[in-house]
């Protein structure tokens, strides 16, 4: 009797541990960001070995050319608390910019400014030390740009795909050497020039899609949603020369301002958000609220192949100008949700089916 009774707690005990194994670890707990904000250029760095999340200019609640602001938040990824840190450097805030981090060192571009007389893409290039929080200027983009691609490659170049510049599209690639702190026109894209659309670089491959091209019938409206994926790879030695190939379609629909976030241990690109229906920066297209697809994928470089990560992503947003892939997930911070509202969400999804 004693044996048996000696039998039965231990394998309760070893039944506890097991399930306590089993179990995933609890998420670490972020804040939400001091303010809401969308359209905000995002970008990761690690200061004194501890992973900072940033979130640079955007657009407030109010979604109004006065809720344009240039503030900049870092949260420590450990205790998951918000700062602020100086402004990007100008009298006014931005909205379509992008950052790319390079040797630790955050490089903002372009974007676009916005008033009561209307909206202005500028050339700018601003490089941040996140270790010491201080701004000071790069060499302009020879090209102003806003709704572009960025991503960088092997630590020391920038490149700046497609995009809106001042009145129309264009089908420009520009290479910044962070070394040389100079521009070289690249290989340009050959598909039709656009804006609003989504990608990144791994490796030596760039991948971009859809976005706004404008409409191939030549009638109302002028622009309509981009259904085209492009792969790019570029040479080993000569960095301004991509070879361009068309890839299949992406799953789900061709949308407008979806997130994407490079993972290079991943070997992949992610993307995530964005909505079918061509729309500003409030979040209206027609008096009408667009709205964010729930669907996250990923481009697999290994496979050469496009993998649902989820149908149902939970919190779907759209106008984040970037994608984190972390060690926790994929994470956006704001982004405007299906209710037509600016969020202070920081939200995290699996990156694996």
């Amino acid at each position: 009797m004693f044996f048996q009774t000696l039998m039965r707690h231990t394998f309760a005990i070893l039944l506890i541990l097991l399930c306590a194994f089993s179990l995933p670890a609890a998420e670490r707990k972020w804040d939400p960001m001091p303010y809401a904000i969308a359209n905000n250029a995002v970008a990761m760095a690690k200061v004194d070995k501890q992973l900072f999340l940033f979130t640079f200019m955007g657009v407030g609640e109010k979604k109004d050319w006065k809720a344009v602001t240039n503030r900049v938040f870092a949260m420590n990824t450990e205790t998951g608390k918000w700062n602020e840190y100086r402004p990007v450097p100008g009298p006014a805030g931005r909205l379509g910019a992008s950052a790319v981090l390079v040797k630790d060192v955050v490089y903002l571009l372009g974007g676009y400014t916005v008033d009561a007389a209307g909206t202005n893409s500028v050339r700018s290039v601003e490089v941040m030390l996140p270790s010491k929080g201080i701004w000071y200027r790069g060499q302009d983009m020879p090209i102003p740009l806003d709704e572009f691609v960025a991503g960088e490659y092997k630590d020391r170049f920038v490149y700046t795909v497609g995009g809106w510049s001042g009145t129309d599209a264009v089908k420009t690639v520009q290479m910044y050497d962070s070394e040389r702190n100079t521009w070289t026109q690249a290989t340009p894209i050959p598909g039709p020039p656009v804006f609003g659309h989504a990608g990144g670089i791994v490796d030596d491959t760039i991948i971009y899609i859809d976005g706004a091209r404008k409409n191939p019938e030549g009638t109302s409206p002028a622009y309509v949603t981009s259904d085209e994926c492009w792969m790019g790879k570029i040479d080993h030695h000569d960095p301004a020369k991509i070879a361009w190939t068309k890839i299949a379609n992406h799953p789900g629909s061709a949308r407008y301002r979806i997130a994407a976030g490079p993972s290079d241990r991943d070997n992949r690109i992610y993307f995530t958000g964005g909505s079918e229906q061509l729309h500003k920066f409030d979040g209206t297209y027609e008096g009408k609220l667009a709205q964010p697809s729930p669907v996250t994928f990923a481009w697999n470089l290994k496979s050469n192949k496009w993998e649902v990560v989820s149908e149902h992503t939970p919190n779907p947003t759209m106008d984040n100008r970037g994608l984190l892939v972390t060690s926790q997930g994929l994470v956006r911070l704001g982004g405007i949700t299906s209710d037509g509202k600016v969020t202070s969400a920081v939200n995290v999804s699996s990156r694996s089916k």
